[in-house]
């Protein structure tokens, strides 16, 4: 088993941090061609996006985790698991 030094060192490193960083960004990404498809482009390159979605993102935003509905805390727990496999790698080579 390793130590908690070894862990941290791992934790720590500028490698783990660029794999997560790497996957926070393309988990961004996704969200946000996401929310540029739901919006209307305009002529000159503003995007609006729909108010019923700005009112259901803003309760969501002003919601803490444990109230969000359940299928919107899976919602986030299947965020969290793109981000599993990489820690568990880093923990384990």
């Amino acid at each position: 088993m390793p130590t908690d030094d070894q862990i941290r060192r791992v934790l720590e490193s500028d490698d783990l941090m660029l794999r997560l960083a790497t996957a926070e960004h393309e988990r961004w990404a996704h969200w946000q061609q996401y929310v540029h498809d739901q919006g209307e482009r305009r002529e000159d390159g503003a995007l609006v996006i729909p108010a019923e979605l700005v009112a259901r993102w803003d309760t969501q935003i002003a919601t803490p985790y444990p109230d969000l509905s359940t299928e919107e805390q899976q919602s986030d727990q299947d965020q969290v698991r793109r981000y599993l496999p990489i820690v568990i790698k880093a923990l384990t080579d």
